[in-house]
C-alpha cells in the first residue's frame, strides 16, 4: 500500500496477503492477519466488519487505484481510444503482485452469496477506467459503456488466470480480440441508427432510453458508507 493509507488497515491487509494463497479469503486468513499484524481484534472487526470479504474488496479497490495512477502518468495523446481501453485493462492486471491472490478472490466471488458483490467490484473497475479516460456521458451510454467493459474485463481476467504464455502475450491478444468484437457491435449499432425505416420502428424504445440518466455522484458522508476502503 501507499503511504496515504491508514497504517492499521495497511498492516492488516499486508498480513492477510501472506496467507491468502494458502487459506483463501477466509475467516482463517482474517484471524491470522490480526495475529500477525498485532492489530486489536475489536479494531480489526470495526475496520472490516465482514472480515476477509471486506479485505478482498479493499485489495481489489487498491488495484483500481494503482491502475488509475499508472494511467494518469502515461502519455496517451497519440493513442486510439480502443488502445486506451486495452492499456487500462492491461495496467489493471499488471498491478497484481500475486496472481494466486486474484484466483482466490475469483473463487470467493463466484459463490452465490457473494456474486452480487463481485459484480459490483467489476462494475466499479469499469467505471474507474471510463472516468479516468474522460467519459462525460450522462445518458444510457453511461450504463452501456460500463456494462460492455465489465464483460471484457471479467472475461480477460479469467483468461489471464490460466495464461502461461511469455509476458502474458496470449492474454493481451485475447483482450485485443474482445475489444475488436465490441467495436464491431458499435459499428452495427451506428448503421442501424442511420437506417430511416428502422429508426421509425425503434422510435418508441429510443425515446424511453433517451430519458435514462447517469446516477448522481455518490455521497461519501453517509453513515456506514465506505466507497474507497484502504
Amino acid at each position: 500500500m501507499t503511504s496515504d493509507h491508514d497504517p492499521t488497515e495497511t498492516a492488516l491487509l499486508d498480513a492477510a496477503l501472506l496467507n491468502v494463497p494458502f487459506d483463501g479469503w477466509t475467516e482463517t486468513t482474517f484471524r491470522a492477519a490480526i495475529a500477525e499484524s498485532g492489530v486489536d481484534p475489536v479494531v480489526a472487526r470495526a475496520l472490516y466488519p465482514r472480515g476477509a470479504l471486506d479485505l478482498a474488496i479493499a485489495h481489489h479497490r487498491l488495484g483500481d487505484d494503482e491502475m488509475v495512477r499508472r494511467l494518469n502518468s502515461t502519455d496517451m495523446s497519440d493513442m486510439k481510444f480502443r488502445d486506451k481501453i486495452a492499456l487500462a485493462v492491461r495496467l489493471r492486471l499488471e498491478s497484481v503482485q500475486d496472481r494466486e491472490v486474484v484466483r482466490r478472490g475469483t473463487t470467493l466471488f463466484a459463490l452465490p452469496i457473494h456474486a452480487a458483490e463481485g459484480a459490483k467490484m467489476i462494475w466499479g473497475t469499469a467505471d474507474r477506467i471510463w472516468t479516468a479516460l474522460g467519459d462525460t456521458s450522462q445518458d444510457v451510454n453511461w450504463y452501456t459503456k460500463r456494462a460492455t467493459l465489465s464483460g471484457v474485463y471479467s472475461s480477460t481476467v479469467l483468461y489471464w488466470l490460466g495464461d502461461d504464455s511469455a509476458d502474458h502475450r496470449a492474454t493481451w491478444d485475447f483482450l485485443d480480440r474482445r475489444i475488436g468484437d465490441v467495436m464491431q457491435i458499435e459499428k452495427v449499432k451506428a448503421r442501424l441508427r442511420g437506417n430511416a425505416m428502422l429508426g421509425r420502428v425503434f422510435a418508441g424504445p429510443a425515446w424511453v432510453l433517451s430519458k435514462v440518466r447517469a446516477p448522481a455522484a455518490a455521497r461519501d458522508d453517509l453513515p456506514g458508507r465506505r466507497t474507497t476502503p484502504h
